[in-house]
């Protein structure tokens, strides 16, 4: 399967990254071939498709028609189609979102940031649209990452290892604090102090303070490298850091600080490279300066479904 062609089975999220890869002629080839596949391996999957492709045909008809009619009209109409379908947008993810949390027993909002004391005395921080779920037992404090990212200032008790889960990995407390991030195929883990043991694919290594490592699911974490102090966790000052990112990634973590949606027309487009500090307070100006610095062009049905061009 091609690296472009979208690899989520999240149904509608898959469907729309699947349309707009059709719409933008990415769509042949190898990339047929696996855009057919993911049609056939579930019947959810081409109801997805016909849901997303129906939607937009509707929005496309309401454009149409809005140039037949006088300006205050048409603006009515788009207007209508615009909400419309950011609307839908919004369900599907509500969905996914309700998914995400039920099993959690501490969770954020978008733009919310939560401090949790657990009953051993530890202290989790959890970022903005993030959750958690806790079990803490007699010979093991264990906490589930289900979605965001979180920071970890562990209570030492020696006879009570606490481990952080997260896709389908380990982050092992060794007297520290430190920071967890999910990411759209794995995790990131950043040490602000003492060490931490990460164990993933069968393969357990240490990272220790002002290192940070990532890994996918089912593989062996990367060797550590150096990370700046002010750079673990740096979202707790609200600052984004962007390092040699796809903007593909980069919109997905600028995504858990606004409500909405934003798509490249072009796979190519996501792929460009991202580099910077950004403001997570003000994330809308945050997405123009990075459409500034990549010569980008926005296309917005409203502030809640943004396209981007070259």
């Amino acid at each position: 399967m091609d690296d472009d062609a979208p690899d989520r089975d999240d149904g509608h999220d898959a469907a729309i990254e699947w349309w707009l890869q059709e719409k933008a002629g990415d769509i042949d080839g190898e990339r047929r071939i696996a855009f057919e596949a993911w049609l056939a391996a579930d019947p959810a999957h081409a109801q997805a498709y016909a849901d997303i492709t129906e939607m937009f045909s509707e929005a496309q008809g309401l454009r149409r028609a809005r140039r037949r009619q006088a300006h205050g009209v048409r603006r009515t109409w788009w207007a209508a189609a615009s909400v419309a379908l950011a609307a839908s947008l919004a369900f599907f993810g509500w969905l996914a979102e309700f998914a995400n949390r039920h099993p959690a027993d501490y969770s954020t909002g978008v733009g919310e940031r939560r401090t949790v004391t657990l009953t051993d005395g530890s202290r989790v921080e959890l970022d903005s649209d993030s959750a958690i779920a806790v079990r803490v037992e007699t010979g093991l404090r264990r906490v589930t990452l289900l979605s965001g990212e979180a920071w970890f200032e562990v209570a030492p008790i020696a006879s009570r290892p606490f481990v952080v889960e997260a896709a389908g990995g380990t982050v092992t407390a060794l007297g520290t604090a430190f920071d967890v991030a999910l990411q759209k195929n794995g995790a990131r883990v950043a040490v602000s102090e003492h060490a931490v043991a990460v164990a993933s694919g069968g393969e357990r290594l240490i990272v220790e303070m002002r290192q940070e490592t990532s890994y996918e699911a089912n593989t062996p974490a990367r060797t550590p490298v150096s990370v700046a102090a002010e750079n673990v966790a740096a979202w707790r000052r609200s600052a984004l850091v962007v390092e040699d990112r796809s903007l593909g990634e980069a919109l997905a973590m600028l995504g858990r600080y606004r409500h909405g949606y934003v798509f490249c027309l072009r796979a190519s487009t996501c792929a460009r490279r991202v580099s910077g500090v950004f403001s997570t307070a003000e994330p809308l100006t945050t997405l123009r300066e990075i459409e500034f610095f990549l010569g980008l062009r926005a296309i917005h049905f409203t502030d809640y479904l943004i396209f981007l061009t070259e």
